[in-house]
């Protein structure tokens, strides 16, 4: 579509909108650069052309150019004073550059217009989260639920808030809830997996990993705490295999690396431990409790002089 439009433009270059969907098209192989500087050029041609500042709003603020993506808002706002979607992404551009107060006039502005638009409350109920007020954030998502009650993600978000509030129950109930409306979304899983963690549900923290990665066996964070959770109920050998698939993934991942060189250690693999180990302290040279495992283990494969050496490093 680009090379299309490239070619009404050398023809017309006097036409606006040519470039206005230039730069959409731009906007979806995320060239945010590009996008800008077509929208500005589609707006020398036609200042009032409201989606224009729109699309440019939404290039500028995946630039991470708050203050402009305001402006174009802003601009956009004027031709068409209620528009929702403008309206959302200037108060998200205002949170995103911590200017809550100019998030919070926004959001006032945008339930004046749209009083039954339940995504209002949970945008600010986010921003509210996120300035740490728990009980405004709570009160948002309770009223989004409340005008929506069949929006998995609202009690996705709320279940996050109980369990940073340590109310695992509450938390719990919302996540099942969540599941039941969506069964697909794997982060519900997660976070459940959690929950039932914290509330020493062991068993149903593993069935909710396992679920996570029947429906993706690449999933990293499933990956990660079921390999945690093996390692802590004894199953050695399985919590390596996670392990292992992260580590094939993600060859930065130095956490993982150090789980899977005390899983070595456990298992009598010492000269892989040593291996992970040796990862681990290249990265971080000065990480003490790496120097105290990895003298251990070459213990254990008779290398005393070596063994010493790490001691004393610690030391």
């Amino acid at each position: 579509s680009i090379q299309y439009f490239n070619q009404v433009i050398k023809s017309k270059p006097w036409l606006a909108e040519p470039y206005f969907y230039r730069e959409v098209a731009k906007i979806n192989l995320d060239d945010f650069k590009g996008a800008e500087e077509d929208c500005t050029l589609c707006l020398q041609r036609n200042p009032f052309l409201t989606q224009a500042y729109y699309a440019r709003g939404i290039a500028r603020q995946s630039q991470e150019k708050y203050d402009e993506a305001i402006d174009d808002y802003q601009k956009g706002l004027e031709f068409k004073p209620e528009d929702r979607q403008m309206l959302v992404n200037m108060a998200v551009a205002f949170i995103q550059k911590k200017d809550y107060n100019g998030a919070e006039k926004t959001f006032d502005d945008l339930m004046t217009a749209h009083p039954k638009y339940s995504m209002n409350y949970m945008t600010r109920g986010a921003m509210y989260l996120e300035k740490g007020d728990t009980l405004k954030a709570l009160a948002d998502y309770n009223k989004a639920i409340e005008m929506d009650p069949y929006y998995a993600p609202a009690y996705g978000n709320r279940a996050i808030l109980h369990y940073q509030m340590d109310d695992y129950k509450d938390a719990l109930a919302d996540l099942n809830e969540a599941l039941r409306l969506d069964t697909r979304e794997s982060g519900y899983y997660i976070n459940r997996g959690l929950v039932r963690y914290q509330m020493n549900d062991l068993r149903g923290a593993m069935a909710d990993y396992d679920q996570v990665i029947s429906m993706d066996s690449r999933n990293l964070i499933a990956r990660f705490n079921r390999g945690l959770l093996r390692f802590q109920v004894g199953d050695n050998n399985r919590a390596i295999e996670d392990f292992d698939v992260v580590i094939q993934q993600e060859p930065d991942n130095y956490m993982a690396y150090y789980n899977r060189a005390l899983l070595r250690f456990e298992t009598g693999d010492y000269r892989g431990a040593v291996q992970d180990y040796d990862v681990v302290l290249k990265q971080y040279p000065t990480f003490l409790p790496g120097f105290v495992s990895r003298s251990e283990a070459k213990r254990k494969l008779g290398d005393n002089v070596g063994a010493d050496r790490d001691y004393w490093a610690a030391i």
